[in-house]
């Protein structure tokens, strides 16, 4: 019989156990360097040209739109056939993009736009009809899979996902019979109602159209297309001198509005009527014309802050806290833009206007606002003591401080100087029985005997003076304090209960 073939194939035996050889691979070498084209380089130097920036775009910005550019027009192999030296810088073009991205807005004559306008170019972004630009490369990775479905669709053949309710809400509610009705006649009494409204608002500022008075230039109707607000300041052409104050119902007209060296010669008219006449209510209203002529054509400067600051010392000196408070407002955020003025004046205003108001979180806040410069000069210094005598209950030195105020600091502290005198009449009381009237007026801070008596007369202590002869047979007023201990007690809890105040900071 032949032999059976072997079951199993012979291998060679493996003498030794390192591994087979591999084949060597091909070196790859390092990466080619791109070689951009030398117009290519120069747009890219123009584009970090100090020349060329443009305030609100950041560097980081220029730069990936300049990077996204090249990296557009290189996978098209179009960087030889763009002209780049007439191409728009990649800031002009986020300048371009974001105007696109904004609403129309109407700019005021006489007032360019910073922003360079949206380049137009010949070669355009687009080199034919079917390239898109960078952020349209990008965007188009969503909205491939809609690309190609028809224009229009039958309803029945879009998928639920993409189909949309059309009915609108008010077709999808139920009215009665007679709701249009209903409807047209709520519709007629609101729109009268307004025109009524109007023609009283108009009136009120004599802007009616009968009788002789004629309608300002600022005066228009709400349809107009020019009753927008202008983007830009105001540039006044009035040559007048004074001026009504009268607040703006619509934008103001340029002939209606006082150049600042107009504005300037006013100033001057005023504080001289102010020394010779001193009547308040026409220096107030001027001054608030004058302060509106200011903010409409957004002036701020040092001349800004001399008007604030001297219509704020005429309303302390007449004691009207609503538009002191407002020029002081005003005045804190003027003094931030170091514009000038004096801001230690009325750094020490603040302090004791708080000291006012007794706002203890307004006046913590304040005093960690201030640094050791500020607290440097005596006006500052002398307000911090105030608030310290108080805070410490030291009448003694508050009194005297009251009688050494700088400035126009006194005419603050007549703000709250009864409330104190209340307060310090209240703790003597616990402490005495009797005291010399002499003795009231020198630690209450009155001019004289008679001030003090009158002060008493006024809070119905009058009844606690009283004729008394000492030990060497010389008759002085004495005053019972301590039967009024329960009388001035309460005189001081009315007078802390409130403060009547307006225009607060």
């Amino acid at each position: 019989m032949p032999p059976h073939p072997p079951a199993y194939n012979p291998v060679p035996a493996r003498t030794t156990l390192a591994r087979p050889e591999q084949p060597a691979q091909p070196s790859l070498g390092k990466p080619r360097k791109v070689d951009w084209p030398q117009p290519v380089r120069d747009y890219v130097g123009r584009a970090f040209e100090p020349q060329n920036v443009i305030e609100g775009i950041s560097p980081a910005e220029m730069q990936a739109k300049l990077k996204d550019l090249i990296s557009f027009f290189a996978g098209r192999n179009q960087l030889e056939s763009l002209d780049w030296t007439t191409y728009p810088l990649p800031q002009q073009l986020l300048v371009a993009e974001r105007r696109a991205a904004l609403p129309p807005v109407e700019v005021a004559p006489g007032f360019a736009n910073n922003v360079p306008p949206a380049p137009v170019h010949s070669s355009g972004l687009y080199t034919n009809n079917n390239s898109s630009s960078p952020q349209s490369a990008r965007k188009r990775k969503s909205n491939d899979a809609s690309d190609d479905l028809p224009t229009v669709q039958a309803e029945d053949n879009l998928p639920p996902w993409r189909k949309t309710n059309t009915a609108s809400l008010k077709d999808r509610i139920t009215y009665g019979n007679n709701h249009n009705e209903k409807r047209h006649k709520k519709n007629d009494s609101t729109s009268k109602s307004f025109e009524a409204d109007l023609e009283k608002r108009k009136n009120r500022f004599n802007l009616g159209k009968s009788g002789n008075q004629t309608t300002p230039p600022w005066s228009s109707s709400r349809n107009d297309s020019d009753s927008d607000m202008p983007t830009g300041p105001v540039v006044g052409t009035n040559q007048s001198l004074e001026k009504r104050y009268f607040r703006l119902t619509a934008p103001p007209k340029p002939e209606t509005v006082r150049p600042q060296h107009v504005l300037e010669k006013t100033l001057d008219l005023l504080k001289k009527k102010w020394r010779e006449e001193s009547n308040y209510g026409y220096i107030c209203n001027q001054f608030k014309s004058l302060r509106q002529d200011l903010t409409v054509q957004h002036i701020k400067n040092s001349f800004t802050v001399s008007v604030y600051e001297i219509h704020a010392r005429i309303a302390l000196e007449k004691g009207d806290l609503g538009e002191y408070n407002q020029c002081q407002t005003q005045l804190k955020a003027l003094y931030k833009q170091k514009l000038g003025g004096h801001p230690a004046e009325f750094t020490a205003y603040r302090i004791l206007y708080t000291v006012y108001t007794c706002n203890k979180a307004d006046m913590n806040d304040l005093l960690a606002e201030l640094t050791l410069t500020d607290k440097a000069p005596p006006a500052v210094r002398h307000a911090l003591d105030v608030r310290s005598a108080l805070a410490l209950g030291n009448f003694h030195k508050f009194f005297r401080l009251y009688l050494a105020a700088p400035n126009m600091g006194a005419y603050l502290m007549d703000m709250f100087i009864e409330r104190e005198r209340l307060h310090a009449l209240a703790n003597i009381s616990r402490a005495y029985v009797t005291v010399a009237l002499r003795f009231l007026t020198d630690e209450l801070g009155f001019d004289s005997d008679n001030d003090c008596i009158e002060f008493l007369t006024s809070h119905g202590a009058e009844n606690l003076v009283e004729q008394k002869t000492n030990d060497k047979n010389e008759s002085q007023l004495r005053v019972k304090i301590k039967e009024g201990a329960g009388l001035f007690d309460s005189l001081r809890a009315a007078a802390f209960s409130k403060v009547d105040i307006k225009g607060q900071i």
